[in-house]
């Protein structure tokens, strides 16, 4: 990084938001503290922390069919009979347990517990991250949704103005800030695509198409003939629990056939939809199938990058809703670098990558490291988009790039003025080896029968990786 053109300027950060409690916004928060500055705001829209993995029993909202544009309205608050705050909507289900090993997924300065399963359960991530949030807890306003975030100049730096309103007495407060960090995910606007016939099917039969964000349980699809979309985490994992109660086979709809295979005795796999056929309840399949008296189509393929909290930003953030637009190192925003989105790659081990932006944010806004100058960080940005696409594609790293920029981001936060005031992680070769065959470690995880807490007993390809 020395070697590049620095920006001349330094930021005149003290006062510092957080929009979001997850896994993200808790881990950049204790980077900013270890960086000493003078007020840092953490704004969660539900009464606990752990975003995603906070899990909302029933809470859930129809999601539009097809569902193609990132420019929707925020979810609204649920009040259950008796709950002491509202819920939002979120796309956790009953029974999931993880797809990375608890050594891998772990912070780098907090382990999970010894009783946690090798891929934890959701209850035991969101038991992690509540003692994980206790060093950060007091400057959560919690209950709170941030309704806009607005950019005005003050001699020559950047001033954000925050708008959040308590879903408990609708108080509407606004705020100031030199910086702010967008650290609240990205599963929350689903991506349904615009399959031919997908409308008319949808408006005479309106309870057959769902999206994983609304799945639960698989309770509801017994004895039903169930077809499944996509061949992700998410597709894999709720289609082997609906093959255990529909009717035989499920049918798995895929682009291309999946290396990981769990429960294949019962699933099917198929092309994706052609064509959706309305008085036939059915579906043609690209091969040509076709597929009669369907009841239900679950859609597991994923959402879109959505801020409406930041519409007024010129030019937006988001236009498609495929990736986010005008960032550096997909963290700061190249016009304004004190705004920061953080977690925004897909296929990586989040919570160590979190904690490696958040060392980077901190240096920099603290001026212990300059960015590189305006131009190159747009020449960066081309060069990726060049490189992956202006699609989904642009922030799907996957390893060995996830492991690799771990290793850059620590890399570079060490560069700073004094050193680390809170080393984040650096993976070594025994961590970027678990990383490159954990679903072969989940997959022998299954086949045991799922109640492993170590490595230990997975078979001796596995047992020496165990001392992480």
């Amino acid at each position: 990084m020395g070697s590049l053109p620095l920006q001349s300027a330094s930021l005149q950060v003290k006062r510092i938001a957080i929009i979001g409690a997850g896994p993200s916004g808790l881990a950049v928060a204790k980077y900013l503290l270890a960086e000493k500055f003078d007020k840092i705001d953490i704004y969660e829209q539900q009464a606990e922390v752990g975003g995603v993995w906070n899990y909302n029993y029933n809470i859930t909202n129809a999601v539009p069919v097809p569902q193609t544009t990132p420019d929707v309205p925020p979810d609204e608050p649920v009040w259950p009979p008796g709950a002491e705050a509202p819920l939002f909507p979120n796309p956790m289900y009953d029974s999931l347990i993880t797809n990375i090993p608890k050594q891998l997924m772990q912070y780098s300065d907090q382990a999970f517990l010894s009783e946690s399963l090798l891929f934890p359960t959701r209850e035991d991530v969101q038991d992690y991250l509540v003692r994980y949030s206790q060093g950060v807890r007091q400057l959560i306003k919690f209950s709170n949704q941030v309704q806009e975030v607005t950019l005005s100049q003050e001699i020559g730096q950047d001033r954000w103005h925050v708008t959040a309103r308590s879903t408990i007495t609708n108080t509407v407060t606004r705020n100031e800030y030199d910086a702010v960090v967008v650290a609240n995910g990205h599963y929350s606007v689903p991506f349904i695509p615009p399959v031919p016939g997908i409308e008319e099917f949808q408006a005479k039969h309106p309870s057959i198409i769902s999206h994983s964000k609304n799945y639960r349980s698989p309770k509801s699809f017994a004895n039903k003939k169930v077809i499944v979309i996509g061949g992700g985490a998410s597709g894999l994992d709720i289609g082997n629990q609906i093959s255990v109660v529909c009717q035989k086979p499920l049918l798995n709809s895929i682009r291309s056939e999946q290396p990981l295979k769990l429960g294949k005795e019962i699933k099917e796999e198929v092309p994706p939809i052609a064509k959706y056929l309305v008085n036939e309840r059915g579906v043609r399949f690209e091969d040509g199938r076709v597929e009669k008296d369907v009841d239900a189509i679950v859609y597991c393929t994923g959402y879109l990058y959505a801020y409406p909290f930041l519409r007024s930003l010129d030019p937006p953030i988001v236009t498609t809703g495929r990736r986010v637009i005008g960032l550096y190192k997909q963290l700061f925003h190249i016009s304004h670098p004190t705004l920061a989105f953080t977690a925004l790659s897909q296929k990586v081990i989040p919570f160590p990558l979190s904690e490696s932006q958040g060392a980077v944010i901190a240096k920099v806004w603290s001026n212990k490291l300059l960015l590189p100058d305006e131009s190159v960080m747009r020449a960066w940005e081309k060069q990726k988009v060049d490189e992956l696409g202006d699609t989904r594609n642009f922030h799907i790293l996957g390893y060995p790039r996830d492991a690799d920029h771990i290793n850059e981001l620590h890399d570079w936060a060490g560069q700073a003025e004094n050193g680390f005031a809170k080393e984040p992680p650096y993976w070594d070769e025994q961590q970027r080896h678990i990383r490159s065959v954990f679903a072969d470690i989940r997959k022998r995880f299954i086949e045991l029968g799922g109640k492993a807490t170590s490595m230990k007993g997975l078979g001796p390809e596995f047992e020496d990786l165990n001392r992480l």
